[in-house]
């Protein structure tokens, strides 16, 4: 049976073995590899018969779902959780058109693909200027949620490659203010920014410049970056703030090809540059 969450529960912590949470239906589903780098999208509804026709339509493109029942809880997961889609029943949801509005202001999802669903209470023209990128109505069929969500798909993904993180560990020189130097190794990178382990002090908020060498390319850059976090323990994030067009041009195609490689493959085509 379909279990419901209400909005006073407390919601279920994701775990790796875990693709759908219980926020409306409990079940097993076990992850391969393979499944690792799908999209994902968050329902945001308690109508069992929209879910039943866009969960084959969104797992046939590799994009998994999640579910939340009430409005409430699917906000807290907007506000934990980055989704590369989110559909909100705007009409049939108790707040679901409020929710609707907040997604841009939130700030894990501000830009994903959001997708609202009316039922003649909202007009696609207040949809569109609340924020949805697609309008889907009910009742809702599954060739039209094929289409739509083929429509939607190189948004998806390329929201994706954008806040995409590549794991690597490569050295990196660090030149505070006043010359001061450190040395560091690098968790991950983004086009945005990266993940650091650092040997010395880096205090929050602090400007520096950051060279580093990608592996395999063998390119060199020489960046200006912000420390985002620093938690004390010699691990710290830095958001890109100076970049050269040329160094951010060879950094996406550096993601990018590796990007390609760890999606699904029918995915891949639309993972390309503009």
């Amino acid at each position: 049976m379909p279990r419901f969450f209400r909005d006073d529960e407390k919601l279920p912590s994701r775990s790796a073995s875990t693709r759908y949470q219980g926020h409306f239906l409990s079940f097993p589903y076990t992850v391969t590899i393979k499944d690792a780098m799908n999209l994902d999208s968050l329902l945001i509804s308690d109508d069992a018969s929209l879910l039943e026709v866009l969960r084959p339509a969104l797992e046939k493109i590799s994009v998994n779902i999640e579910v939340c029942a009430a409005s409430r809880a699917g906000n807290d997961l907007l506000a934990k959780r980055k989704f590369d889609a989110v559909i909100v029943d705007c009409d049939d949801l108790p707040n679901g058109f409020d929710l609707l509005s907040a997604l841009r202001q939130t700030q894990s999802n501000a830009k994903s693909v959001a997708f609202a669903v009316v039922n003649g209470k909202t007009t696609t023209q207040q949809a569109f200027h609340s924020g949805a990128n697609f309008v889907l109505q009910k009742p809702l069929t599954p060739l039209h949620a094929a289409r739509c969500f083929n429509a939607a798909l190189n948004f998806m993904v390329r929201e994706r490659r954008r806040y995409y993180r590549h794991p690597v560990e490569m050295p990196l020189r660090i030149t505070l203010p006043h010359n001061q130097e450190l040395t560091a190794t690098t968790t991950n990178v983004s086009e945005g920014g990266m993940a650091i382990r650092v040997l010395g002090k880096l205090p929050k908020d602090a400007q520096a410049q950051f060279r580093f060498t990608l592996p395999a390319v063998n390119i060199s850059f020489d960046l200006k970056g912000q420390v985002a976090w620093a938690d004390g323990t010699g691990h710290a994030g830095i958001r890109f703030v100076e970049v050269p067009q040329s160094s951010q041009h060879q950094l996406e195609k550096w993601l990018t090809d590796h990007f390609q490689n760890e999606i699904p493959e029918q995915l891949q085509g639309y993972a390309a540059l503009p």
